[in-house]
């Protein structure tokens, strides 16, 4: 019998660049709750912005943040990680100073960015409609920074995936995260550490637990749990990561629910 869904958003939630989540998913959302399934959002999205996101079952779920830097269940902060200020500083300014590339730095209610363009402001604040603090000198940032990451507008090539890797991988995770960003994220920090929190809570294990992602940064939580669902369009080492297929959660999670919890009917 599973007890936990969790799902990745960007490309497996959220497909060919939605910023709205489908509105059936609410009431399967609520429909998992009755069951006494916890439904957790796992994304590299900030908390704020996944509130927007899942505002009418804000009290039937939980979040995985900022790739597993943040969990938060009923407003409340079940752990959140943070970067050394010595590295949070490195990092930034060789993305700000690499042609192409814009950053962002995220804190628990908001990311910091010193925008070049008007198009990253703008993808930003107005179309992922992220809470933001723009800055104009590193002095600015005073928060504790939870996750880093480079946007490159053309998309992330293997150049500059490889670029990025090479100059900061000894001292963080560096992780693609959807087509055009990289995510550098404390060591020991992935969405698997989060699934383990939500486990250790309901008092679970990994074969009551189904997971859903597509890109890199799902990988340890895809291999964290027995029923592991790639999405059918995911990178060929993402679906090797995970046990089944899927081309849409909705489809798998109505029929968990049809029957009743039992995923060994669905699969």
């Amino acid at each position: 019998m599973i007890k936990l869904v969790a799902s990745d958003l960007d490309g497996t939630l959220l497909l060919d660049g939605a910023q709205q989540l489908p509105a059936e998913l609410f009431d399967l959302i609520r429909k998992l709750k009755e069951m006494g399934i916890l439904f957790v959002a796992a994304s590299g999205r900030q908390y704020a912005n996944m509130k927007m996101l899942f505002e009418p079952v804000l009290s039937d779920m939980a979040f995985i943040c900022e790739n597993g830097a943040m969990a938060v269940q009923n407003g409340e902060i079940l752990y959140q990680d943070a970067f050394d200020p010595q590295l949070v500083r490195e990092i930034l300014e060789a993305v700000y100073e690499k042609d192409g590339a814009e950053f962002s730095c995220s804190t628990k209610d908001f990311y910091y960015i010193m925008p070049k363009t008007q198009h990253y402001m703008d993808l930003m604040t107005k179309v992922m409609t992220s809470r933001c603090s723009v800055i104009r000198d590193f002095d600015d940032i005073t928060e504790p920074c939870i996750k880093m990451a480079v946007y490159e507008q053309e998309g992330m090539q293997e150049e500059s995936i490889t670029y990025w890797r090479t100059r900061f991988a000894d001292k963080c995770t560096v992780v693609t995260s959807g087509f055009d960003w990289v995510d550098f994220i404390p060591f020991g920090t992935n969405k698997a550490k989060g699934i383990r929190k939500y486990q250790e809570i309901l008092g679970i294990s990994q074969d009551e637990c189904v997971v859903f992602g597509d890109e890199y940064n799902d990988i340890e939580m895809l291999k964290s749990v027995k029923y592991s669902f790639a999405m059918s369009h995911s990178k060929p080492g993402v679906r090797a990561a995970a046990n089944y297929q899927a081309d849409r959660v909705e489809t798998v999670l109505e029929k968990l629910i049809q029957a009743g919890g039992k995923i060994e009917e669905v699969i």
